[in-house]
């Protein structure tokens, strides 16, 4: 079938909106037809060229990173399912998981469905057979953003990468846990775990921070600081929870102070859209005496220096631990947040500051590195 994708064709590039080639779904794989798609800035890494791999590797892999159609914050409904399919069936409801779960290897087995063996896949942009559902016109293969591609009117899932959610949830909105609400959310109740009572500082609150501010309140922490330069975000924080904002590393250290007296954060959470491992120098030392340190950001892949005084982290105590979708479970979790959206202790709503059609992602994109979102929605038409 043909269906509309936003192409990625190099980095540096913008989008290019045009009809593709899309194959039925094979083995334990399903068609879906989104209705909408999170603008999440983990795609924009792509662009800028930060998840761009070592050339000489990827001949060694035989896998070709453009052209690519990116997304992976995707809700909508099952249109075709492949041969073998049992988990899902025609007209169900799904979010997509940028981070798959077997729900068979150690790592699911064991609670930890975001480490699922499933994730190697991920980087290759085909499914996991080694082939591609994805073609231009030409018939040239089209890689996928984590193997799901919701930037894109239709695209072939494998069954692992989808959750089926209640099919009265708005989708528009039940997009947004399929990335940035669970892994900020997550990276503030699991990776850090909260505790009531406790100081958070969420460094960044774009579509991932924002949902660590979220869940942070949700945990019961007496103080939140939202540290964002950009103004508008600072104003949002306190909407999702932030008892304080402050606009630099300087200003959210002198809070602590006050606030702690000397003591600083319990719990400081790094959710900025491209970390840099020289600025860990100056985030620690908001960590308190055994707190920890949660870095959430996508970094340049190439990247391997870090500043880090290991003095001050062995001798305070202090931890470091990294973190891929909040250290939380997708089939458990997602259903679970939608949950207290619909409640009313999570919000959703909120956070989108504007929808886009497929065809204005570009200007979506510029509003998201213009601090003016945050966070856009793509809303696919009939």
């Amino acid at each position: 079938m043909r269906t509309r994708a936003a192409v990625l064709y190099a980095p540096h590039t913008e989008y290019k909106i045009e009809e593709i080639e899309l194959d039925p779904p094979k083995e334990g794989e399903v068609l879906v037809k989104f209705t909408a798609s999170g603008m999440c800035h983990s795609d924009e890494h792509m662009v800028t060229g930060d998840m761009a791999m070592d050339p000489a590797v990827l001949e060694m892999l035989g896998w070709k990173q453009y052209p690519i159609i990116m997304g992976h914050e995707g809700a909508g409904v099952v249109v075709e399912v492949g041969p073998g399919v049992t988990e899902l069936a025609v007209g169900d409801h799904v979010v997509t998981s940028f981070v798959p779960a077997c729900g068979r290897c150690p790592s699911c087995a064991s609670g930890h469905q975001n480490l699922c063996d499933w994730g190697a896949h991920l980087l290759s942009g085909h499914q996991a057979d080694g082939t591609s559902r994805h073609h231009t016109l030409d018939g040239e293969d089209i890689a996928t953003m984590t193997c799901l591609g919701t930037f894109a009117e239709h695209s072939v899932v494998n069954v692992n990468s989808l959750v089926k959610i209640e099919p009265d949830l708005p989708l528009d909105k039940a997009c947004l846990v399929a990335c940035g609400v669970t892994t900020g959310w997550g990276s503030a109740t699991y990776a850090a775990d909260v505790a009531p009572g406790e100081t958070v500082v969420v460094i960044g609150t774009g579509g991932v921070g924002m949902n660590a501010v979220q869940g942070a309140h949700l945990a019961g922490a007496r103080y939140v600081i939202a540290l964002d330069p950009v103004e508008f975000k600072r104003e949002q924080a306190q909407t999702f929870g932030a008892t304080h904002t402050a606009a630099t590393v300087e200003e959210a250290q002198n809070l602590l102070n006050e606030l702690t007296w000397g003591r600083n954060a319990e719990k400081v959470i790094v959710t900025v859209g491209e970390g840099k491992g020289k600025d860990l120098a100056s985030y620690m030392p908001m960590v308190a005496k055994g707190g920890k340190l949660v870095f959430t950001s996508v970094a340049n892949m190439n990247d391997n220096d870090v500043q880090l005084n290991l003095f001050d982290l062995a001798m305070q105590q202090k931890s470091l631990v990294g973190t891929i979708f909040g250290s939380a479970n997708p089939r458990f979790d997602i259903p679970r947040l939608l949950g207290l959206y619909r409640s009313g202790q999570l919000k959703l709503d909120e956070l989108v500051t504007r929808t886009y059609t497929l065809d204005q992602i570009n200007e979506g994109y510029q509003d998201m590195r213009d601090g003016k979102n945050i966070r856009g929605v793509i809303v696919y038409g009939d």
